[in-house]
């Protein structure tokens, strides 16, 4: 955290027209190593910890409280962790902790990449709709994930470590919180996000090949939920720093 340009010095604000979320259970010792020190895995039945793809379009992502025509239109997917943090006071927060963030324009790539560490890269997405069928697609970053998400009733994919939605619900992200850290300072950065009306829907998977989870190498890794929000306001605080006690 060298610049405080890059600690989320103001709040921002967006609408989410859409928010994919695929979600992958992975066994726990899969994910211990590309987590810091200060977080946690969140886990499920003492086996299963989380990664998360989360694929987002967004409108009029701005500072909060400036006009609309202040922001700009992105589609931002992010590769998330899910993990829990005890803070300075002693309160346990989930959250998540971010891998790699990509967006669809090289202005995203240039602000987020000032004021946030999430490191973004600019690649080509292409977003196809028909009906309740939708595929998100990338050349360059070599990914395809086509869903349906037709009302109904839908069944957990087939190898999920869930008994049912309301129980894979809990992983459906995103999560109050998003941690950074800062090994040399043990400086822990929590950004919170706030939003209304959220309302996971349950969809069905048609085919979801993602090549960065590939270069993860995790071994053992299933599909455990997926889910959709459409038409959202959501916003996140300012950056909190505090010190992290071992």
């Amino acid at each position: 955290m060298n610049s405080p340009f890059k600690n989320h010095p103001f709040a921002v604000e967006a609408f989410f027209e859409s928010s994919v979320v695929l979600t992958y259970a992975v066994p726990i010792d899969q994910l211990k190593g590309l987590i810091p020190e200060c977080l946690e895995l969140d886990t499920f039945n003492e086996k299963w910890a989380f990664v998360a793809v989360a694929l987002v379009k967004t409108k009029a992502l701005r500072p909060k409280g400036f006009p609309d025509f202040f922001g700009n239109d992105f589609f931002l997917i992010g590769y998330r962790v899910f993990v829990k943090y005890t803070n300075a006071s002693g309160k346990r927060l989930r959250g998540l902790f971010i891998l790699k963030s990509e967006t669809d324009k090289r202005r995203m790539e240039f602000m987020g990449n000032i004021f946030t560490h999430y490191n973004y890269t600019t690649t080509d997405i292409s977003l196809v709709q028909q009906g309740s069928s939708m595929q998100i697609k990338s050349l360059r970053s070599d990914f395809t994930i086509k869903i349906d998400a037709a009302e109904g009733e839908i069944a957990l994919p087939e190898d999920s470590p869930f008994t049912d939605w309301k129980e894979a619900r809990r992983f459906a992200g995103p999560l109050p919180f998003t941690f950074t850290y800062h090994q040399t300072k043990k400086e822990v950065l929590i950004i919170e996000g706030l939003r209304e009306n959220w309302l996971p829907r349950p969809i069905n998977v048609i085919k979801h090949d993602i090549s960065y989870l590939r270069t993860l190498d995790l071994k053992g890794q299933v599909l455990a939920n997926a889910f959709i929000i459409s038409d959202i306001p959501y916003y996140w605080k300012k950056g909190k720093i505090e010190q992290w006690k071992i």
